[in-house]
């Protein structure tokens, strides 16, 4: 007994180990999804990160189930000891067949030995999920964007295909328990059909955000990995599944959506992204040459050898959007990589401030213009106003003359005694 349990201590010695060293990965490839989500940049997490995240979970798996395995046998080997050197000892033996007594221990063994078998199957199943998707996605051959696409998509369904196959295995477990102890499951399962309908009409809200997830997955309206805007909120997909969606914005904010409230989405990370610039020049600047430098930027940025596997397409100047009092505005458009719109359009607006300066464009500002009219004929009898003014005090000698009167006579209200 003891030469067993050294030997199964030395397995779950090496299984701890390995699960430390799967959890060190796990951990490093949620650094590496963190950066790329901080630094607005999901599309890092390239086809071999998500492959790798995917074959990190079915390591981890199939640990659990070694280690869970080996912690069985280890309670079977010193139980079973137990019990043997109970009846090695006149005064003990009498509690082996207490023990053992079938009629009673046999309910608690169906129902843990059933527990224990549900957890097993649901990380076995987790296991062959994750290796059937691994296997799915080796066979597909594609280009690189189609090939991320269905990257992130396979992640989200695997994810989405565990949820369903563990909530099934947990509810066949229970009623596997409920049938071994005795009680009779086909009259509690019409009682739960009639339950179930009743609840199905209280809970119309939690079937709308089931329907609508399946339909997001189906019709890949994003994926987890995805940038995307639903409402007056934006944020990196973290999770999701067939009743919420869970994004993290800029600040770092987890935001669960219902997928019921799920009507207009925009998907920033799908395909490809666009940098939609607008320039704003003076008016009194050289247009022609304002338009040349703007272009020959944009070309000579689409051919740096930094920035020119982001850009697509060559860059479109559009030409004068809208004239102003604030300026000409000049509209361009680059087409980039998924979500890399961001990191061009500071790029290009740095070169851009640059030429500007060098080729002597100034940037327009607002401006006011503040005009002043006067009426000659108004002023000319202003004027003469203010000289008779001036002549009749000084023929009364410089003084004016007021009249007063006393408050007596003036007052309408003053009666003589």
């Amino acid at each position: 007994m003891i030469a067993l349990s050294f030997a199964l201590s030395i397995f779950q010695q090496r299984a701890k180990q390995k699960h430390r060293f799967i959890a060190a990965r796990r951990d490093a490839d949620a650094q590496e999804m963190s950066a790329a989500a901080d630094t607005a940049n999901p599309t890092e997490m390239t086809t071999a990160l998500l492959q790798r995240q995917m074959h990190n979970r079915q390591q981890h798996n199939l640990n659990e189930i070694q280690r869970r395995l080996l912690q069985l046998g280890q309670t079977l080997i010193w139980g079973g000891g137990t019990l043997i050197i109970l009846g090695l000892f006149p005064y003990t033996r009498w509690v082996q067949p207490l023990i053992l007594d079938w009629n009673w221990i046999k309910f608690p063994l169906y129902i843990i030995l059933t527990l224990f078998g549900t957890y097993v199957a649901i990380r076995a199943s987790d296991v062959l999920i994750d290796r059937f998707f691994l296997v799915l996605q080796s066979g597909t051959s594609f280009g690189a964007e189609a090939s991320q696409r269905l990257a992130l998509r396979f992640s989200t369904f695997s994810r989405v295909a565990k949820s369903i196959i563990a909530v099934l295995l947990v509810g066949s477990g229970i009623i596997t328990s409920l049938a071994v102890v005795g009680i009779e499951v086909a009259p509690l399962l019409a009682g739960a059909g009639i339950i179930g309908l009743g609840i199905s009409f209280a809970s119309q809200s939690l079937i709308k955000d089931i329907i609508n997830g399946f339909l997001i997955l189906f019709e890949d309206q994003y994926g987890v990995g995805d940038v995307i805007i639903v409402g007056d909120v934006a944020g990196l997909v973290e999770n999701m599944n067939l009743r919420i969606t869970q994004l993290r914005n800029e600040e770092g904010r987890l935001i669960t959506i219902p997928n019921s409230e799920i009507r207009i989405v925009q998907n920033l990370s799908k395909e490809w992204s666009r940098v939609d610039l607008t320039i704003t020049i003076a008016n009194n600047a050289n247009l022609d040459q304002a338009l040349k430098v703007i272009d020959d930027v944009a070309q000579t940025m689409s051919h740096d050898r930094h920035w020119r596997s982001l850009i697509l397409e060559s860059p479109l100047l559009l030409g004068v959007d809208k004239l102003d009092h604030i300026g000409a505005m000049i509209r361009l458009w680059i087409k980039t990589q998924p979500l890399k719109q961001w990191d061009v359009a500071r790029e290009y607006r740095r070169r851009l401030k640059l030429a500007l300066d060098e080729a002597g464009i100034a940037i327009g500002v607002p401006q006011q213009s503040l005009v002043f009219k006067s009426d000659l004929r108004l002023a000319g009898e202003l004027a003469e106003g203010l000289n008779d003014d001036e002549d009749g005090k000084e023929a009364n000698g410089g003084f004016t003359h007021t009249e007063s009167r006393s408050s007596e006579s003036t007052n309408p209200f003053h009666l003589d005694n």
